[in-house]
Order: C-alpha cells, then structure tokens, then sequence
C-alpha cells in the first residue's frame, strides 16, 4: 500500500467500519473536508504539501464534527501526521464555531489518539464509536474537579482508604492513567476501588467500569460488593447472562471470559467502552495471555494487590507506570496489626511435625504392627522407602493425614460451646489428599452426618453461586472446615476464620502471605454469627515447616519467568529450521518452514497483538521472506514472531506439550546430540507407556505404540518418523490419567505419630509475656474478690464510689498483690489518666477504657474522616502528628513548626494547611493532651 489512497480503501475504511463508522454515509463520515483556517487562509496555502482537506471528519448525532482522522501511507511513520491533525481540528474548532475535536491519525497500521488539551497522544488498537465518541466529549465539558469532590465515608471512611483514594484522584487530575494500589488483605481494597468509583461516576469523569479477577469465585464477590454499596448502579453479569450487555455501568469479569469477549467478532466491545479498569491481584499470567485485555482497553487503569512491596515484581510496577517500589499508596499488614485499635488480626502458629515426615517412611520407622499388616497385604516391606519430603509426592499415607485432623480437632480454636472448631481452612497439594483428608473427617467423626467438612475445588460446580458450597461455608454453621486445593488460597473473604491449616509445603513468599490473609479480618461486634468465637487472633497450623522456610529464605524460591508452551514450541521448530540449513538438510528445513508457516497463519485473527503486529506477520506470510532464509530473518522470527505465540491460549495443551517433546528430539537426531537424545527418547517412551489402552481410540493404534515403545523403532528413526509420531499420538494425550501406570503415587495406610508441636514467634506482633500475664493476674484476681468484698460489688452493681472507697479498695487489692497498683495499671494498659475504678469498670466489662494510643488513633481518624476533602500531604502530616503525640504524649503549638512536621513542608503546618484548618488543628491536638 504505497500510497495515501490504497492504505484508506484497504485499511482505514475497514477500520472504522468495525467502530460503526460507515464512510459512505454523510451523516457520519465527511471525506476530504474542505475548510478555510483561523487566519481567513485556504488550507491549499499551508504547509502540508498537496494535502488540502481532512481525510475523515467523523460527525456526531447532531450533525457537528467529533473528530479528525489524519491518514498517511503505510510506508510513512503515523506521527507525522500528528501536528497537522491537531492543526485541521483547531482549525474547524474556530471556523465552525463547535467544541475541539478529538484527534486521531494513522498510517492503517498504527493508530494514534490525541484527546487535546485533556492527554497526552497514546497508540491505541481501534477506533471509538459514535457513542464512545460521545461518551468522551460529554465527560471533556461535564467533569467536575476531583479535589473537592466528596468521598462516600460509609463504603471507605477509614483513614489510610481515603489517603489512598485521594492519591489516585490527585494524580487522576495530573494527567496519569495508571496507578498501583499494595494494601494488605483485608484492610478493604474492594471497599476502597468501589468508593473510588462512585467518586469518578458522580464527578463525570467515568460511566463504565470494568473489575478484573482472576476466578468465578472472586467475581460473585465482587459483584456482591458492588450491589452492596452501590446499589443503584446496573451491573453484569446478572443471573444466567452469557453474552455482554452495552446498558450496564459495572462490569465484573474474569480474565479468560473479558479475553473471548474481545476476541469475539460477533461480540467485540470498542476499545473505549469502558473509563475505568480494575485489575484485582493481577499474576504473572497477566504478562503472557491476559496482558492482552490490558492492551486493547484505552482507559485509566488501577491494579489492586496484597503482595508486599518488597516482592512485588518488576513487570507489575512497570504495567502500572510506577518506579520499582513506589506503588502508588501501600498499606501494609504490619500497619493494620499495630494501628490502635488494629484493623487486622495477628496469628499465633503451632508447628506439628509428624514422625514421617521427619525420619521419612522406611522399615526403621513402621511400627512391628504396621510391617505384619503390610506381610499379610503381599507388600515387601524391604522396598518401602521414602523420604519425609516425598509423602504427597510419591506417597500418600492416610495415617498421617489421619494425625493432621486430629491434632487439629485438639488444638484448633473453637466455637463458643468450646466442642467444633471455627471456621477453618486445609490447605492441601492435591485433590486426591483433600478427597482423603475428607473421608478421614467423616471417619472419625460420623456424628456429623459428613457436613463437618467438604472439599472445595474451582472445577467443581457444586462449590459456586447462592446454596453452593463456599456460600454454605460463608453464612451456614455447617461445613465447618473447607478443604481447598488453591482455590481458597487467595481472594476469598471469610470474617469469621480462625483456623488455618497448611497441609502443604508453601515455596512462594507471595502465596504464602496471601494464604495467611485468609484469616486478617477481624470480626465486626454486630456481626458475630451464633457458630463464631470471637476474633483477635486467629492460628495457622504448620504441618510442613513452611514458617521455618520462609525464615531461612524470607522470599522464598525465586519466580522464574516462564516461558508459555506455544511459545516454546514455535523457538525449537525455528531452531530445526537453523540447524536444517546449516547441516544442508534441504527437505528437512523446506518441511519445517511449511509447518511454521501454517503455525503462524493460526494465530489468532482476533487478538489485539496480533493486530498490533499485523505488518510483522504478513511479512512472514509472503513467499518472498522465505525464499532464501539468512540469520537476519531466523532473528526477525524470534524475536518478532515468536513472543506472539503467547496469545494461544484455545489450543489442546496436552497435544502440544507431546508434539513439542517430539520435535525437540528430532531436533536433538539432527544434531546428533546423542546423550540428549537418548534423554529426550527416554521421556517420549515413558509418556507413550502411560496411554490407556482400555480406551477404544488408543486401542486402536495399539500396534504402533508397541513400535514405539521397543528400542528397534529408534534405531532405524527418520525424521519424518517424528512428525508420525506427534500427528498420530499426540491427539491421545488427552487420555492418559496422570494417577495411573508408571506415575501412580503409593498408597498406604501407617499409623504415624507427632514428635514435635511448638507455638513458633511469627508476624508483626509478639506482646510480651510479662505484660499478658500481668493482665491476666489482675483480672483473675478481681474476678476470685468480687464476690467477698463490698466495694467491688458496689461497683459491679453500677453504684457510685466515693473517693474514700476507691483508696481503700486500692489497698485492699495492694494487701492481695502488691503489684497490683493504679501506677502498674496505667503502664499496662497504656492509659496515663484512667484511676483504679475505671481500670476495675474496664476489667468487669461495665465499659471500655480506650488505651492513650487508642484515643488519639480515633480521634484523628475521625478529623480525616469528617475533613472530607484533605489532600494526601495533609493526611500524610496529621498521621505524622499522630505517631507524635502517641510518641510523646504531648505537644506544643510551637512543635508543628519544627522538625519532624517540616520533612512534610519547610514551613511545617503553615506550608500544609490554611488558617482556619491550623485553628482546628490546634484544637484537637489540646484535646488529645488535655
């Protein structure tokens, strides 16, 4: 397409055809628009050649200009084009009187998008429609100013959400579009995005919003939550609805389902349907397959995630446009642990250690009882050998999965009738040691009719939507513990948890913290259900040592970035192909160019990278690129092509991994690479052992795997052997059930027993002994003297007591203990003005005595509250004003001058806050120290 014309009929047309845009009609297309510019002059005497006209004039309803779209051939950089379409849409601004046009401009290939005087340019993947179009202009004249508009404190009034809240609408304002949220599970990072977006939807600035999650189970929630706190704004998907409605304002989807959307010709939504896109806990999957979804949406983009910054990956701070451990607001648990009060809960952890797992499964460890048990079954004793690490690997054995309940129905924390466990979560490895650890509950435990505990999977059915089983263990007393096989390890929100179980060894320090902050959340008053203890700490069960791990290597095993199959798959064919030309095997590499031809021309037609890539791929589907292949065009094809074969995610994934094994030993027979090919030949035999012949279409090609199975197949191997082996075996992959032949896992049944149970020093809080048990003193102390003395009943009874009273309870209670003075009190619970009657009021329960910390907490997050409008650098120096007077117990309104307040601003208070809001201030900090 050489020239101007050819790359309009032949792409641009096209293009604006998919975004409604038909270029025939006049009424929304004007071609070629003619117009005399700002200074009475022609266009034809500008500078831009022979060019007099706008090439497209997209119109709105109402007759007016929209927007320009500036084209250029497709040999010539898009970017030029970009002064002079800014030029032509200032130009029809003045002439005609209207408001500026939105500016695009294009070579067919690339598109660009130019929102002026609002953003900067930005390359985007298609067209806006005449409703985004005017969707964007009403939001350009309607939006309101984010600084005072109000934040909606009943879905996110704590302190930190508003910071955080604010930070994102400070840079919102800025001109940023991407930002990144870190706050720790269950300090409210939905409640905190759905406030966010009430506040864009009431200022103008967003009409549709789309929430990305990762799994069915988190998009009930979020949906939940949406209904909950905005529940005026439409949302889908509702009941039953499979198919995307345009008439909804939130939108809840998981990855692979917003991925088929967009890919979808019947159903492709527009590029600028939506304003606002949440990313919820985005995975390293993201960066392959579903980064597409991020690419093909022009919006504002924020990402939400619990993993703390320190481990935050590269990519993620880099997606967000955040520097590499500068997210755009953190919160972390440490925070929420020790604010006062805290918004989460800390943990306590027992280590079990079970026998087996120590010593490992051999003769010297069976008991004698065992290994006759074991005679009498026709099992050799002698063979039975495993180590601790390889039970759940190679070995299952019910005893010891049988030890873990047990000892967890003991040491488990409970409901307030002190028999059941609360809420609890097993986290397991497999689903066949979550079916086991089932029966073994139901086993032991048959009083409870097998409703005590139920597995939890994401492919089953059972577990999802109103009445199944994770709402059953959401709202209902019963099942008490959930089994779960990842699907819990993440994202699900359970107040009423207290019990953790990890029955698996853990070696991501990202997922370890994510399974912990299943049990963060501390329990409302008004919320506590009749089967709920209540929650200020919950414990985490170790059976594997995990906390041990994550001591020694505090991140844990690094995440390698993996390479997807389809992407691994086309590198060694391009490999083949190298090694072909350079070894003169002619047919071989003509062979192998022909299958990655037809590897590329099944890529997905309809995702965003392929059509980014669009000019890179057809260069690679002309006969001319192939007709004599160099070095520079083996690197053009993996550099350029291969990447994009991370967008095949519709593909028989079994089939491709046997496919690709045979290629790469036939790459290892070309090569001559006989060590690695005996390796690879090796594995190729032992997947091919593993085929169910008792399956009538394996069956059938019964003969040929026996060839392939006898060493006389290999040595008599041609190439062309190995594409009959992949196209003939490699469709029966998909047969062979992992839990049979040569990988079957051993089954036993050996009774095991605990050598080791220890509460381990974990998290963010560890309050010292001496003061616990002091507390505990004196209240078992008042509780043994209520009874026997008058003054303590007086004031159980809610009577008054004179001054004279209160001195002379103070030494009777010096008589019981001397420790047990008003002084000793004070310390102890943190309250340097509270007398002995009000620490006795406190430990009956008649009222609560806020500790000084607790006092200024509130106080202060009440000020940021009912201040609904404070910048993040005011709330930034009245948390600082906090900490300072929690520090040091008082102030002087000379101190808001000094140090630390002028890290903040040189001028301290006076740089941050007006006069009046000083005033207030001021009045506050005399309260608290009053």
């Amino acid at each position: 397409m050489n020239t101007e014309k050819s790359t309009r009929q032949q792409l641009i047309d096209q293009q604006l055809k998919e975004a409604g845009w038909d270029v025939n009609d006049r009424t929304q297309v004007a071609e070629e628009f003619f117009y005399i510019n700002s200074n009475g002059v022609s266009e034809s005497s500008s500078n831009y050649g022979n060019n007099n006209f706008c090439d497209y004039i997209l119109l709105g309803k109402d007759g007016k200009p929209l927007a320009v779209v500036e084209a250029k051939r497709t040999s010539k950089d898009a970017q030029q084009g970009r002064e002079q379409a800014k030029q032509y849409c200032y130009g029809i601004k003045d002439e005609q009187d209207v408001d500026l046009p939105f500016c695009f401009y294009t070579n067919g290939n690339d598109i660009f998008f130019w929102n002026l005087e609002n953003y900067p340019p930005k390359k985007i993947i298609g067209y806006p429609t005449r409703d985004d179009l005017e969707r964007y202009k009403y939001v350009r004249k309607r939006k309101k100013s984010l600084a005072t508009e109000l934040i909606d404190t009943d879905i996110a009034g704590r302190d930190y959400q508003i910071q955080a809240i604010r930070k994102v609408m400070e840079s919102i304002e800025k001109k940023r579009t991407k930002f990144l949220l870190v706050m720790a599970t269950g300090t409210g990072k939905t409640r905190t995005c759905i406030a966010l977006t009430d506040v864009l939807m009431r200022a103008s600035w967003a009409e549709k919003v789309l929430f990305l999650v990762d799994r069915i189970a988190l998009r009930e929630q979020a949906l939940d939550a949406f209904n909950e706190h905005l529940p005026n704004e439409p949302t889908w998907p509702k009941r039953g609805e499979k198919t995307i409605k345009n008439d909804r304002r939130i939108y809840v989807s998981t990855y692979p389902t917003m991925l088929n959307i967009i890919r979808d010709e019947r159903e492709t939504l527009s590029p600028h349907f939506f304003d606002l896109i949440v990313i919820d806990e985005s995975h390293r999957s993201i960066y392959n397959t579903y980064q597409e979804v991020l690419q093909y949406f022009n919006t504002i983009t924020l990402g939400l995630t619990a993993t703390p910054t320190d481990v935050i990956d590269h990519n993620t701070f880099q997606l967000f446009e955040c520097e590499d451990g500068l997210p755009t607001f953190a919160y972390s648990y440490e925070e929420a642990v020790n604010n006062i009060p805290p918004y989460l809960c800390d943990f306590q952890v027992m280590k079990i250690h079970t026998k087996f797992q120590f010593e490992g499964i051999h003769k010297g460890s069976i008991s004698l009882e065992d290994q006759k048990k074991l005679i009498r079954e026709g099992r050799d004793v002698e063979t039975i050998n495993y180590e601790g690490k390889e039970i759940e690997k190679s070995v299952r054995n019910k005893g010891t999965n049988a030890l873990i309940v047990r000892e967890f129905m003991e040491e488990s924390i409970k409901d307030p009738n002190g028999v059941l466990p609360g809420k609890s979560i097993f986290f397991c490895q497999s689903i066949a040691q979550a079916r086991q650890i089932e029966t073994v509950f139901d086993s032991l435990y048959p009083e409870y009719n097998g409703e005590l505990a139920k597995v939890m999977v994401s492919d089953d059915p059972r577990v999802y939507g109103k009445g199944g089983l994770l709402d059953q263990f959401k709202t209902k007393n019963f099942p008490r513990v959930a089994i779960s096989v990842d699907m819990l390890d993440t994202g699900i929100d359970v107040r009423e948890l207290v019990n953790l179980v990890f029955a698996k060894p853990v070696f991501s320090y990202t997922k370890f913290w994510q399974m912990i902050g299943r049990g963060t959340r501390l329990l409302e008053p008004t919320k506590i259900k009749p089967w709920c203890t209540e929650k200020d700490v919950f414990l985490i069960l170790d059976c594997w040592d995990n906390f041990e791990y994550f001591k020694l290597n505090p991140k844990g095993k690094e995440n390698k970035s993996q390479i997807p199959l389809p992407v691994r798959f086309v590198g060694i064919r391009i490999d083949k192909i190298e090694a072909a030309l350079e070894l003169d095997e002619k047919e071989i590499a003509l062979k192998e160019i022909n299958f990655l031809r037809m590897q590329i021309q099944d890529l997905p037609k309809q995702s965003v990278v392929i059509q980014d890539n669009k000019a890179k791929i057809e260069k690679t589907l002309s006969t001319e690129f192939w007709k004599s292949i160099s070095i520079k065009n083996l690197e053009f094809l993996r550099n350029h092509i291969q990447p994009l074969f991370r967008t095949m995610s519709q593909v028989d994934f079994k089939k491709m991994r046997f496919e690709k094994d045979a290629l790469e030993t036939s790459l290892a027979f070309l090569r001559q690479e006989d060590e690695k090919f005996a390796i690879l030949k090796s594995n190729i035999q032992e997947e091919v052992g593993l085929l169910p012949l008792t399956v009538n279409l394996v069956e059938k090609h019964k003969a040929y795997i026996k060839q392939v199975l006898h060493e006389k197949f290999w040595s008599t191997v041609t190439d062309s052997d190995f594409d009959h082996l992949a196209k003939t075996l490699g469709p029966l992959m998909k047969f062979i059930d992992k839990l049979n032949g040569k990988s079957e896992m051993d089954q036993l049944n050996l009774q095991d027993i605990v050598t080791k149970k220890e509460f381990v020093e974990f998290g963010p809080k560890n309050e010292a002994v001496s003061i616990s048990k002091y507390r505990e003193m004196v209240e078992s102390k008042i509780s043994e003297m209520i009874d026997r003395n008058p003054i303590l009943t007086k004031i159980k009874n809610g009577e008054n007591v004179t001054p004279a009273e209160a001195e002379i309870l103070a030494e009777e209670l010096q008589n019981e203990d001397p420790h047990i003075t008003e002084a000793l009190l004070q310390k102890v619970y943190n309250n340097q003005k509270a007398k002995l009657v009000q620490f006795i009021k406190h430990i009956l329960g008649i009222e609560v005595l806020e500790s000084f910390d607790e006092t200024v907490n509130k106080k202060v997050a009440e000020f940021i509250k009912e201040h609904n409008t404070l910048t993040t650098r005011q709330i930034e120096f009245l948390n600082l004003l906090r900490d300072y007077i929690i520090e040091r117990g008082n102030i002087q309104k000379r101190n808001l001058l000094e140090a630390p307040f002028t890290v903040i601003h040189p001028k301290g208070i006076r740089g941050v806050f007006s006069p009046a809001e000083i005033k207030e201030i001021v009045t506050l900090t005399e309260q608290l120290v009053a």
